[in-house]
Formats: C-alpha cells, structure tokens, sequence
C-alpha cells in the first residue's frame, strides 16, 4: 500500500498507541502532529477579539440567549418531575388548578427553551457570517501586504487555504463554544445543584460518571488528535495530486503516461482511504466505550432508585427527571470527543495565519512618509549594497539617471539586472546605501506615491482571470473605457482584441493562459500606456512577440519613452542601440558604461563578446533570474 518511509516505527509507538492499532488490525500510520508553535492559543484568541468590538453586543445576546435555554432545558423535567408527583397523589388530594398551573409553567419554559435556541441560531447567523467575510478581509489585507520575498518563499495555494481556515476555524470554535461548551457547564452544573437537593446520592453517581466520561473523552480525543492532523494532510496531498495531474494534462497527453498517473493516484488514494478506515474505527471505539458508560450509568440509576424507593425516599416523579437528565447529558456528552478535538484542529488550522498576522512586513512605510510630488524622474542609486542568500548582488553601486534619459541595463543571468529595479520598486530593501528618486530616499516615502511614480513592463507579465478591459485598466484604476482602448491601440492590442468574439469583455483565463505570450506582453504595454508614470522600466518587453509584432511595439515603445526617465532590461542587445547610455553589470556592480558604439571598440570587453555571440546567432534568450 505504501512504502515503509511512509510508516512509523511500531517500537517508538507508545503501549496505547500499540494496543489501538492491535485491536484494529491495522499497521501504524505516520504521525504529523501539528504544533502551536510561534502563535499560540492566547495570540489566536487576540486575532478574532480585535474583529468582536462590532459585534460585542450581539455576542453577549447570543450567549445570554444559549445560557437561557440550556437552563430551560434543564427546568422542564423538573417541573414534569412535580407534576408526575402531583399525579401519584391520587385524584383530589391536589386541586386541579394546580396541575393547570404547572402546566402552564412547564409550557412557559419549553417555550422559552424553543426561543432561546431559535433567537440563538437566527443571531448567530447573521453575526457569524458577517465574522467570517471581515476575518478573510482582515487576513488578505495583511497577507497582501507582505514584500515579495516573502510571496516567493511560499506556495500561493496554501496561502489561499491559511486565509480560508482562519475564518472556518474561527467558525468551528465559535459554533462548538456556543452551541456544545456553554449548554454542558450549564446544564451539568445545575443537573447536579438539582439533585443535591432532591437526593445528594443520586448526584454523587452523576459526578463520577461525568468525571469519567469527561476524561475518557478528553484523553482519546488528544490521543487521536494527531492521527486526525495526519488524516487531514493525507486528504490534501490526495487534492493536491488530483490537481497537479489536471492542470498538466496536456504533458501527461503528449508522453501517454496516463497508466502511470493512474497508479499514482491510485497509490495515493488508497493510502487516503487506509488513514479515513483507521479514523472512523479509532471512533466507533470512543463512541462503544461512551455508550456501555451510558448503560452503567442508567443501570446504577435504577438500583440506587429502587434502593431508595423502597425506603419511600424515591417517588415516579424523580425516577422520571434522574432517567430524563441522563439521557439529556447522555445526548450532550455523546459528542464531547468530536468537540474537543474541534476545539484543537481549530487552534492548529488558525495558527499558520496567526503566524503570518503577526509576522511583521519587511517592506513597511515610516509613519511620517512624505508623498512623491511633481515627479522630474532623476534616479539615483548611492553606494547601494544588497546581499541574497549570503552573496552580494548589487555590490557597492553608485549610479544616477538623469530626467528623460534612457538607460540599458545588459549583463548575463545574476549580474544583478532585476534586483536593481526590485530595490527601484521597493520590493527589497538595501542592505546599505540608498535609492533616490529626485534626491528623496525611496524609504521615506508612501508606497502608493512611489509606485504610481514607476511603470513596469515584465518580460513575463501575469494577468488576473479578468475581462482585457479591467486587465488593462489596472494600470490606472479610474481611467474611461474610451482611455483604455487608447492604450490598447497604442500597444497595438487591438489587433487581436478585435478579432475576439467578446472583445474587451473577453475573459483571459488565469494568469492569462488564454491569451498567447506576445499577447499578453501587450496587455502589460497598454497598461504602461495608460498608466503614463515619469519613470518607465521595460524588462524585455518585446521577448515573446514575432519580428512583425516586435517593429510595431517598438515603434509604440519610443513613444512611450518620450519625455520619461527610462531603464531598459535587454538580452537582445539589437533592441536598444537607441538608448543614451547601456551599462554593462557583472556580480552587482558596473563594469562598462557607454553608447553602443563606444562599448563596441573594446574588443574584449563583456558588450561586445555579447554583441558578437548575439550577430552570430547563438544567443539564448534566457530569462533574467536574478
């Protein structure tokens, strides 16, 4: 079924653990056990308390309205109690108007019980939804608000899950706090205050059986705990798996390896199957241990009952509300397991978003962060110095581009290319030195004013599963349909644009897969268009388009460089021979520094052994990996 990897050690399983997988005749299961690590149960609680000041009131009406009608539900067979009582007495020995009494009160509290829970369920589901959207929008605006290195450090699908499980853990716990925790301290604490009272014997057995049906559960719920964590990440491995082979049909197709996909999934879903077999059995153990505790109970009911009622201690009445109280803590407790284990998954699942809410973001704004005004475009790059995994890759530079001028930056893979323009967009920070725009450090100032100061255009641009019109908008959020198709045709997008049967309302699929990578290149140059910022960055922004496509965006390109201070990432060094100024970057650092030309008479410089590999048609269009 599985590889012995994937197995734990029977020896280091505990004498439990051992004696479960016996009596199951299964083979251990690896153990994942889940941990609170750097967000603990108090930092969880603080997260959703800070999104309760809305709602403070309607939690205390909800729970105000559960505390009521477990105490109702309580009071009811109480009264039932006396009124059977009245009954024993015979036929006149009680007026009847007394027994028309009772039952109006008995009725009052049923009813009151019945719209206590009611009002209950009708409160709490208006509030809690309302939780669930501000807890998700709360996470994703902090979420979103992390740098890039921290994005690029982790898968996007789990990020999607942290956000979604922070809210539906929130969700759990308040449902089994509310729904299951409140009405068995209410309803235990005055079952037993009750029969203290009527008969202190009766409680002390009740006592002894909640302890022991309290522990049994709280034990083998923590016990099995790890092996429903383990459980839970089997069934997303399953998903996960499922997913990976959809989205690469295509690949599984051209190498008609379905067979071997097949026995993949089947692998994977057998193991599944062996974890969900080991949890349900590990449950119907609880539940046969909980129902002989129920039958011992209701047995030591009786005796002690009879005990009592042949001494005349012990009338119908009570042996009525004693059997109607078991069976209402029977029904209360029955499920007490799957509630503490609730109760841990939630903490466990809101954790690693707890984790992430309170990591601080490395890219933050000071709070007296000036606005970027009047932008001329001058940028300067003083004694910059940025290290990645241990290694400098921008060493010590120094550099300034004046207002309008236009700047190449040519190097091979990990000179350090992209890293300077991430430091001009702040997506990192320098380790030493500074980055200047008009003379201002970058770190003081508003994120939103420096970046509406910049335009970039990626060589791989990603467009969000949206129609083309909004995708291009998003260079410029209030901009006119009129605008957006101005910049459309001035990237030339509506020469494919047109030919769409939806047009602008054409959706692109996600991450624009729908559309072709000289395509979406133009998307990204209308948005560039639209967005008309002072400093333009083109990072190979014609890479993906063909020869015919590439002469009509180049023409636009020039335009769209007019009057803008302008950097330039090129591995085709034929597409910027027009440039004022092309520096050449090794290790972080400069190297060469002039036009075209001037870099070309230094034969055995890095430009022109570059030029000289390009013209003799052995270039490689790689990707900018730095």
């Amino acid at each position: 079924m599985t590889n012995s990897s994937n197995l734990t050690n029977i020896q280091k399983l505990g004498l439990f653990d051992r004696f479960m997988f016996w009596l199951l005749r299964l083979k251990p299961l690896v153990i994942r056990e889940k941990k609170l690590g750097s967000a603990g149960i108090k930092v969880v609680l603080k997260l959703y308390a800070q999104s309760f000041h809305e709602f403070r009131w309607v939690i205390f009406f909800s729970i105000i309205m559960a505390i009521t009608a477990s105490l109702s539900n309580v009071v009811v067979p109480y009264i039932f109690k006396q009124f059977l009582d009245m009954l024993g007495k015979g036929v006149g020995v009680v007026p009847v108007a007394n027994l028309y009494h009772t039952t109006w009160i008995f009725f009052a509290f049923a009813l009151l019980a019945w719209a206590g829970w009611r009002t209950c369920y009708i409160v709490n589901s208006y509030f809690a939804s309302r939780m669930l959207a501000i807890l998700r929008q709360r996470s994703f605006s902090y979420l979103i608000g992390h740098s890039h290195q921290f994005f690029i450090n982790t898968f996007a699908g789990s990020l999607v899950q942290k956000v979604n499980r922070f809210a539906q853990s929130y969700d759990k716990l308040a449902d089994r706090i509310l729904y299951d925790i409140i009405p068995i301290i209410v309803q235990v604490s005055f079952v037993i205050y009750i029969l203290l009272k009527e008969r202190p014997a009766l409680a002390v057995v009740i006592l002894v059986w909640l302890f022991v049906f309290v522990v049994w559960n709280y034990i083998f719920a923590k016990w099995k705990l790890k092996y429903d964590t383990s459980r839970a990440e089997q069934d997303s491995f399953s998903s996960a798996t499922l997913a990976d082979a959809v989205s690469n049909h295509q690949t599984i197709e051209l190498y008609k390896s379905q067979k071997i996909e097949e026995k993949r999934y089947e692998d994977v879903t057998n193991m599944q199957s062996y974890y969900a077999r080991f949890s349900w059995q590990a449950s119907s153990v609880i539940d046969g241990v909980q129902g002989l505790l129920i039958v011992f109970v209701e047995v030591a009911m009786l005796y002690i009952g009879i005990d009592l009622w042949s001494k005349g201690l012990m009338t119908i009445g009570l042996f009525v509300l004693v059997q109607t109280y078991v069976l209402q803590l029977a029904d209360r407790l029955w499920s007490l397991s799957r509630v503490i284990r609730d109760v841990y998954e939630a903490f466990a699942d809101a954790k690693e978003m707890a984790e992430i809410m309170t990591l601080p973001h490395s890219i933050q704004e000071k709070k007296n962060a000036k606005v970027l005004k009047n932008v001329e475009g001058e940028v300067t790059f003083k004694d910059t110095t940025f290290a990645f995994n241990g290694k400098n890759v921008i060493d010590h530079l120094n550099l300034t581009i004046k207002k309008g001028e236009k700047v190449a930056l040519v190097g091979v893979s990990g000179a350090g290319k992209s890293t300077l323009i991430k430091l001009l967009f702040r997506q990192y920070d320098p380790d030493s030195g500074e980055v200047c725009i008009d003379g201002q450090d970058i770190k003081g100032l508003t994120l939103m004013s420096l970046r509406n100061a910049l335009s970039l255009v990626p060589q791989d641009p990603a467009l969000f599963h949206r129609t083309l019109m909004e995708n291009i908008r998003y260079g410029k959020q209030e901009a006119t349909d009129e605008e957006v198709k101005e910049a459309a045709t001035l990237a030339h997008c509506d020469d494919f644009i047109s030919a769409l049967p939806l047009g602008y309302e054409t959706l692109v699929g996600e991450r624009g897969v729908k559309l072709s990578g000289g395509e979406r290149q133009r998307v990204a140059i209308a948005r560039a268009f639209l967005r008309n910022s002072p400093i333009l960055v083109l990072d190979e922004a014609t890479s993906s388009l063909d020869s015919h496509s590439e002469e009509k965006v180049q023409d636009s390109l020039m335009k769209l460089m007019e009057n803008k201070t302008t950097i330039v990432i090129a591995h085709r060094l034929s597409t910027i021979r027009r440039v004022d100024k092309i520096l050449v970057l090794k290790d972080g650092a400069i190297v060469e520094d002039g036009t075209h030309d001037e870099l070309l008479e230094n034969k055995e410089g890095i430009y022109a052994k570059l030029w000289d590999i390009q013209q003799g048609g052995f270039l490689k269009d790689d990707s900018d990996s730095d």
